[in-house]
């Protein structure tokens, strides 16, 4: 028996857990800075977890300290549909990047509780650790060591600015969990998100049936060079490392540019030198950039021109460099069947929907490399996120989140 063709979501409680949210850890005005493993981060956790035991889910936390909350199915040993998303911000981050897909997902759970409908497959509601990387580099670290991207040793040694060790933090927040990261048998995972982008607000669509990903490519670099006075020390002496992270940053951004008007983009998001000071010229400095373009052939063109940009920097302001990581993620990675059942909800619930590809990094794109996996996309105001002023209304969530309740639970039936 599955559910009832017309069971809706409840907006409503939806909107009250992220107005809820949107007090823990404020930011700018409007905004939240809740990177992971703050205090902040720790709050949130706290209510999430509540909020699952309230709705009969069992909690648990494994070693990369996400959260699973998870609801019996009829047949509770068949592999489980997860639902997830994160709950860390960016240190000028919204209200709703990523918050409202975990949200979404408990609101899924509780309209099953509310009509009483046990599905065929347990569900499981899950919240990553450090999607967004603000805190500790690169992002989604929780759902890659899960997926088995990276090693638990090597996540748990990540250093953010300040040196704090990511294994440190989670326990010092207490969700350094016990259960081990690494996914069993997965049956399906969806994941609902903001768009982050104009496309669906400047159409007045109401949803996006989101069918990849652009490939992108990613580099965190080490410039080391040597400290000295900026008054005396000639210039075919200098090794600074500041001017080699700017010289690549802005070789970066004029790759972006050449790749525009494809729809290429290129961005320089982090430059951080020692010693960063007046009178004096710093002899590390650590850089983030990547490239992003629609065809995949293009990205890894964009990609070695980037790391020949690197190199060439480094040279010219007499610096040596280290490629301390790199990342790459995106393509036609979803399922293409999962595809086709968020796009038959969407018509048989008669929303305004498209296709779309996601132009930034998701939890998903790792899950989808293990199971089957589709991402649902909701509108937001003018596209505006990363930023304080990233805006939604409770009916923007409409489409996204019905259509999600009823594919999670018609997958969970099966």
């Amino acid at each position: 028996m599955s559910i009832s063709s017309d069971t809706r979501a409840d907006i409503s409680r939806f909107w009250s857990t992220i107005a809820r949210s949107a007090e823990i850890g404020p930011g700018r005005p409007g905004g939240l800075s809740r990177p992971t493993l703050t205090d902040a981060d720790r709050e949130m956790r706290d209510q999430f977890t509540d909020w699952c035991r309230e709705a009969g889910l069992e909690v648990s936390v494994d070693e990369m300290g996400n959260i699973f909350g998870r609801r019996a199915g009829r047949e509770d040993n068949l592999p489980p549909v997860m639902i997830g998303s994160h709950l860390d911000t960016q240190v000028n981050g919204g209200r709703f990047d990523g918050i409202a897909g975990v949200l979404a997902g408990l609101e899924v759970v509780r309209c099953l509780n509310d009509v009483g409908h046990v599905t065929r497959r347990p569900i499981v509601v899950v919240n990553w650790t450090n999607e967004e990387g603000a805190r500790f580099s690169p992002p989604m670290i929780g759902s890659g060591v899960f997926a088995g991207r990276y090693a638990l040793d090597w996540a748990h040694g990540l250093q953010d600015d300040e040196g704090a060790r990511l294994g440190d933090e989670l326990a010092r927040i207490g969700y350094k969990g016990r259960l081990p990261c690494r996914a069993g048998e997965i049956d399906a995972y969806l994941e609902l998100h903001i768009e982050q982008g104009p496309i669906l607000d400047a159409e007045r669509r109401e949803m996006g049936v989101v069918t990849g990903g652009y490939p992108s490519h990613g580099m965190r670099v080490t410039f080391s060079g040597q400290t000295a006075h900026t008054g005396p020390t000639p210039m075919d002496l200098r090794r600074n490392a500041l001017v080699a992270g700017a010289r690549w940053l802005t070789a970066v951004d004029d790759l972006g540019w050449a790749f525009s008007a494809q729809d290429g983009k290129a961005s320089g998001s982090r430059l951080a030198a020692w010693p960063n000071k007046a009178g004096i010229l710093s002899d590390t400095a650590e850089a983030v950039a990547d490239v992003r373009h629609p065809d995949p052939m293009t990205v890894r063109v964009m990609a070695e021109r980037m790391r020949r940009d690197a190199q060439a920097a480094a040279a010219i302001a007499g610096c040596t460099l280290r490629i301390e990581d790199e990342w790459s993620w995106g393509g036609d990675i979803f399922d293409a069947g999962l595809i086709e059942t968020v796009r038959a909800e969407a018509v048989r619930q008669g929303w305004n929907w498209r296709d779309i590809k996601s132009q930034a990094g998701h939890d998903a794109y790792h899950l989808a490399t293990i199971c089957p996996t589709a991402m649902i996309f909701t509108p937001c105001k003018g596209g505006i996120t990363h930023n304080n002023a990233e805006d939604c209304a409770p009916e923007d969530f409409s489409a996204g989140l019905n259509v999600l309740l009823h594919a999670v639970a018609s997958r969970a039936d099966r």
